[in-house]
């Protein structure tokens, strides 16, 4: 029985992966540093398997991006806007992935989009021109001859071939399998070298085989890999994130030498295929959690899966349900939690260890053992407290008579630039070197400075910048019991983007107001509307490690009964704006569509519990990122907000085409601005991206903002962005208004 993971954290014990590939990017670093950087990354990630006694050793999926466009660029394949042959293959990535180039010049960045129901953001590769580079795996070979030298089996993880496709953008006209061919051949290169070079087993990651496939999608399985079928290494196609979709006869007849299935999503598929693998093929189960930091039930599995084990014998292997990617590192770093929380949890390090107890656990297990049943059930809201105390468009009368906005009135999302100052007096203020008031000195002098950089740019609705935040779900469990933080743990978001995920362990409750002093402080430097900002109770729950002792949906109205009590006192405090912000909306859809609406049903009853108790007067916004919001357009219209704003800026055609079919019943904000680049906007492109909107959106219920937050961002690129903006929207009101003056005055002549 041999243990192995599907993947592992990149970012390092202490983020030393976002220090070392920002620090390239800021030009502190050289290019051989980077090599060097990357190389001590990965022995970490092979000393941490070898040490715990893993079987196979797990390499492959190191990249200074996302390992999605890597393996494109692997493939060569290169949209022809990023295409240069001057530049290494690092930064040949990273101009793909930022839109900007070594030497300053910009080109859209490739698309971001949530990996499958996760927090991580991958890269959309793009395939319209086909291969235009050399097949180059160089970076996988580097990662190989490493494990190699640990003396374990070697196992090399790369996208299956049908999952790179279907998240992939194929190009405008062109159908996806189109591509399969030139795909499959490229891929049976990369195989072969990877076989020269010694791998012994080749992972082949299928997470598209848990989704509702269309069947012409299901029909090409079969012919893929028995094209890629070898005899001098052992394929494992790894179903993960879900159960699998595939027909199980269609997954156990395919021509590897191993299957990987989820075995906590569906126990029941892996009993199925143990029964109908041939007798030369193994099974693979993933039995420790890669998304929750919770403790493996041991006891539990092993009760579950000891006949199996025991029928199988060296044919099974077990292992993570994913990459361990969305987990911190290592829990034995984290001394500030209490000792019955860390009783209870299992960070990366850990879950290895769990997989080697769990084998032997497995191997001595005595027949006939039960695993325990179980349930919970909800307590939903009451209708009355889900419903506004006016109508959509009463509300909309209202607002617009409160507040005199101008037509195409512009904002932001939220965040402005974590300056160092910032935040090395919250550094301070967490050690105790830097007392309350001194603490508070710095972050007035922020808020007094943001308010002026949006009040000289012309914006019209302001945001406080937040200032006092290190994170928008961190920020907030820090007020609410039942919730905690950690101090290393770390996870990865995207490209250098990291996030320390709080883990809910009981009943939530707020315990103070938590936004109200500082809304008050930054809307006494402005006579313009300071929004207050929230984040909501689905994103809470969604980017946190949740408990799993009672349904998501009962901690979902836990967590919307917090916000509901901060909604209530901004307003009271004076707040006429108020953002429940809900990136993680579209995230937590469940991959098969016949879960979708029960989903959506209780996720949607959340933010209303959350914003219901707001008085017709005030403007409840909302904020969502990075997801096919198509695919849920329903119920966004169902959240009963009066403003929505969007990520739209790398995808400005399809959101365009998708309005023009189903246009958004309220007031709604496209982002005219890639916030994930350095690039500044150019104020003729956001004029013909404007008008653009305006053939699909009226303008009376269209806002002017950026696709999300700024924090990332530096102020030498947020302050000209601002003001190219608000030009922007400026021209456009008045050639507007000058084309209405020209109507009026023919009409009268």
């Amino acid at each position: 029985m041999l243990t192995h993971c599907l993947g592992y954290p990149r970012l390092g014990p202490n983020r030393e992966y976002k220090r070392t590939v920002e620090g390239y990017w800021q030009g502190d670093l050289t290019l051989e540093a980077l090599d060097t950087a990357r190389l001590d990354l990965i022995r970490q990630r092979i000393d941490a398997q070898v040490a715990a006694g893993l079987d196979l050793v797990t390499v492959g999926d190191f990249s200074w991006y996302d390992p999605l466009a890597d393996w494109g660029l692997s493939l060569g394949y290169v949209p022809a806007r990023h295409h240069d042959n001057s530049l290494n293959r690092d930064d040949q990535l990273f101009f793909m992935a930022r839109g900007v180039r070594w030497d300053g010049a910009a080109a859209p960045a490739l698309r971001l989009r949530k990996w499958f129901d996760t927090n991580y953001h991958y890269l959309v590769p793009e395939l319209e021109r086909g291969p235009v580079r050399p097949l180059d795996i160089s970076p996988l070979l580097a990662e190989l001859a490493e494990a190699r030298a640990s003396g374990r089996t070697v196992k090399v993880v790369i996208p299956g071939p049908l999952t790179f496709l279907w998240l992939s953008d194929a190009g405008a006209g062109a159908e996806p399998l189109d591509h399969l061919p030139v795909l499959i051949e490229r891929y049976r290169q990369a195989l072969a070298e990877l076989a020269e070079a010694g791998a012994d087993w080749i992972q082949l990651d299928e997470p598209a085989f848990a989704l509702d496939l269309p069947v012409t999608w299901i029909s090409q399985a079969e012919a893929v890999y028995h094209g890629l079928q070898r005899h001098d290494v052992k394929l494992m196609l790894a179903v993960s994130y879900g159960a699998p979709t595939l027909p199980l006869s269609t997954l156990a007849a395919l021509p590897v030498a191993a299957l990987h299935v989820d075995g906590l999503a569906d126990p029941a598929a892996a009993e199925v295929l143990a029964e109908r693998l041939p007798p030369h093929r193994a099974l693979s189960i993933g039995l420790i959690s890669g998304r929750a930091v919770w403790r493996g039930d041991l006891n539990t599995l092993t009760a579950r899966y000891a006949t199996l084990a025991r029928r199988l014998g060296d044919r099974l292997l077990i292992g993570t349900t994913t990459s361990l990617q969305h987990v911190p590192w290592d829990l034995a770093s984290e001394q500030a939690l209490a000792a019955d929380v860390c009783a209870k949890l299992a960070f990366a390090r850990q879950k290895l260890d769990e997989l080697v107890t769990l084998r032997a656990l497995l191997r001595d297990a005595p027949e006939g053992l039960a695993a325990p049943a179980g349930g919970q059930t909800v307590s939903p809201p009451a209708e009355t407290e889900l419903t506004r105390a006016e109508s959509r468009e009463s509300r909309i009368v209202r607002q617009r008579q409160a507040l005199g906005l101008p037509l195409l009135p512009t904002t932001t999302i939220g965040s402005f630039p974590q300056t160092a100052e910032l935040r090395r007096a919250r550094a301070q203020w967490r050690k105790g070197e830097l007392d309350e008031a001194g603490y508070q000195q710095v972050i007035d002098r922020y808020l007094q400075e943001c308010i002026r950089i949006q009040e000289e740019a012309g914006v019209d609705v302001l945001v406080h910048g937040e200032p006092e935040r290190t994170d928008m779900v961190e920020f907030f469990a820090e007020f609410i019991d039942g919730m905690v933080t950690t101090t290393y743990g770390w996870v990865q978001s995207y490209g250098s983007r990291c996030v320390k995920p709080p883990i809910i362990v009981g009943d939530l409750s707020r315990r103070q107001p938590m936004t109200v002093a500082i809304f008050r402080r930054a809307q006494a430097l402005t006579s313009r509307p300071v929004k207050g900002m929230l984040t909501g109770p689905v994103t809470l729950l969604n980017w946190s490690f949740v408990r799993q002792d009672i349904p998501r949906e009962a901690v979902a109205y836990q967590l919307a009964r917090c916000v509901r009590e901060e909604v209530a006192d901004l307003e009271a405090a004076g707040a006429r704006i108020i953002q429940v912000d809900e990136p993680a909306l579209r995230e937590g859809l469940p991959l098969r569509q016949s879960q979708h609406a029960d989903y959506l049903r209780w996720a949607t009853r959340a933010f209303r519990l959350a914003t219901a108790v707001a008085g017709p007067d005030t403007q409840i916004h909302t904020h969502m990122c990075y997801a096919t919001f198509g695919d849920i357009l329903d119920a966004i219209v169902a959240l009963d907000a009066d403003v929505i704003t969007l990520e739209t800026s790398r995808a400005q055609g399809e959101l365009v085409r998708h309005l023009a079919r189903h246009p958004y019943p309220a007031d709604i904000g496209p982002g005219v601005w890639d916030v994930h680049s350095p690039a500044v906007p150019d104020t003729d492109q956001l004029v013909a991206f404007i008008e653009r909107l305006l053939t699909v959106i009226p303008a009376e219920r269209l806002w002017i903002n950026p696709d999300c937050g700024l924090k990332t961002r530096n102020w030498e690129e947020v302050v000209p962005s601002l003001h190219h903006m608000v030009e922007a929207a400026r021209r456009v009101r008045e050639a507007r208004s000058a084309k209405a003056a020209r109507k009026a005055d023919e009409a009268v002549h």
